[in-house]
């Protein structure tokens, strides 16, 4: 690489600073919208663009809310018209707030010493394991939700689904696979977390 293209590199790498829907947002977002009642309260956890709160608005009327860390998602996402706080995980919220909670975590297991350190590879990397995000998400969701409450999360094969399950059963969610598809190098998964009775 010549000293000519680092500026025309590094200028469009700062383009790339939000997460745009893939094969995985559609896929959380079209499972969420099949089974949120109208009446719900819902947060859309690492919401990036906003596209799957937009959608589940859409599709079930639900209200929606947005957190994500990255200001550049936050601007996108209230552009899409989808009201949004800037916070990390469940941070920025009360407890037993809400009936439903939509995760597409960075779940692509990344070697440290392959991060960039930039908000793209935030979005991306799921640390050494892909679970670096996923794990503090599963720990301290239960406080947000209100009794019966929901949680639909994506996660991809690459990540470990068995340590992902035996995870979220440890910290007390029964747990059930509503939504798979098969990738060339990944199968993609939705998994619905339901409190135990």
């Amino acid at each position: 690489m010549t000293d000519g293209e680092r500026p025309r590199l590094a200028a469009l790498r700062d383009i790339q600073e939000v997460y745009q829907p893939a094969e995985d947002s559609q896929l959380l977002a079209q499972t969420a919208s099949d089974h949120i009642p109208e009446d719900a309260l819902v947060l859309d956890v690492g919401t990036g663009s906003g596209y799957v709160a937009e959608h589940v608005h859409t599709v079930t009327g639900a209200t929606v809310v947005g957190v994500d860390v990255n200001p550049q998602a936050c601007k996108q996402a209230r552009n899409r018209g989808v009201p949004t706080v800037r916070g990390d995980l469940l941070s920025p919220f009360r407890d037993e707030v809400f009936d439903v909670v939509c995760f597409n975590p960075p779940y692509l297991p990344t070697p440290a010493d392959a991060e960039w350190g930039d908000w793209m590879e935030r979005a991306l990397s799921g640390g050494e394991d892909g679970r670096a995000v996923i794990d503090p998400f599963l720990d301290s969701v239960g406080r947000v939700l209100r009794p019966d409450g929901v949680v639909y999360v994506l996660i991809s094969s690459l990540t470990g689904e068995d340590e992902v399950r035996n995870r979220a059963q440890s910290v007390g969610f029964d747990v059930e696979t509503v939504a798979e598809e098969s990738h060339p190098f990944e199968k993609l998964l939705v998994l619905r977390l339901s409190t135990r009775t």
